[in-house]
């Protein structure tokens, strides 16, 4: 009798925890947010990121997320000046259980957060190269984001002026933990790309100052060029806890924008306006003053 009256006790409880989960998400904007956060569980992102890539303002999004957090949905830490903001993936977890375990025959097999967006066909896959100085550690990891997160959309490539030879470990290492197939990934010269028996691109986009100062070879077609220079995490030195804080700070921010960047309504946009949003995309947090800089010339 003891353990039943428990596990009714525990029932109630996870009822009641659900009923304040779902009157959280049951307003549009935090059901949005909350389903980005997933995608970039464990790692988070700030606000003001959010805000952006939901194009919701800034103010707003913070009441938003500060319900969220409330409900137990969202956690928050603090990075310097900015607030990160995480979903908690295990509280979401133990409400699906309880309805899940009701309804055996429904329940998915392969279920878990974060779930990836299904692959839409499009009609046209772009190419996107994506450039840094070693082609090492930020154009690896931003080779990687993309082509998981753009599929059937866009085709990643990365290279670099002076090619490392071989990618960061610690790179590899974190890209395999948030399982991400690393057995192709190789540091290579952008002049396999220069080369007219390669299928042009139609985006380059340099993610260091250094590779986005020196003179590009000439790529076949006419790519359109942006630069969205992020801090090297490889120079972060310290501790191997520091180095690989810096390698996870830079991978949620190559996420970021790489989320940012699939969901421009490319095909809608005149080059002018295109060219506008690859900006916008170029500032959010994590830019160098480089970046900063030349966004505001």
């Amino acid at each position: 009798m003891a353990m039943q009256s428990q596990a009714k006790d525990v029932k109630r409880l996870l009822s009641d925890d659900a009923v304040a989960i779902f009157e959280a998400l049951a307003q549009p904007t935090r059901l949005d947010a909350f389903r980005l956060l997933l995608r970039y569980a464990p790692f988070g992102l700030n606000a003001g990121d959010v805000a952006r890539l939901l194009a919701v303002p800034h103010n707003t999004m913070s009441t938003h997320l500060a319900h969220l957090e409330r409900a137990g949905l969202v956690g928050s830490r603090r990075e310097g000046r900015s607030i990160i903001y995480s979903a908690r993936t295990a509280r979401a977890g133990s409400i699906l259980e309880l309805f899940l375990s009701e309804l055996p025959a429904l329940a998915d097999p392969g279920g878990g957060f974060p779930r990836l967006r299904p692959g839409e066909p499009m009609e046209r896959c772009y190419n996107v190269l994506l450039v840094c100085s070693h082609n090492s550690a930020r154009s690896i990891m931003a080779e990687a984001v993309l082509n998981r997160e753009g599929r059937g959309r866009f085709r990643a490539f990365s290279a670099g002026s002076a090619p490392r030879g071989t990618p960061h470990p610690m790179a590899l290492d974190l890209l395999g933990s948030l399982g991400y197939t690393t057995d192709d990934l190789r540091s290579k010269s952008w002049d396999e790309f220069a080369s007219r028996a390669v299928e042009p691109m139609d985006f380059i986009i340099t993610v260091c100052d250094a590779a986005a100062g020196e003179s590009c070879p000439l790529f076949p077609g006419h790519p359109l060029t942006a630069h969205w220079g992020l801090a090297d995490p490889a120079a972060a030195g310290g501790t191997e806890t520091e180095l690989r804080a810096a390698f996870i700070s830079t991978y949620r921010q190559i996420a970021a924008r790489m989320s940012a960047f699939v969901n421009l309504p490319i095909e809608s946009l005149d080059l002018g306006g295109l060219k506008s949003r690859l900006s916008d995309i170029s500032i959010m947090e994590g830019a160098t003053e480089m970046t900063l800089a030349s966004r505001a010339a």
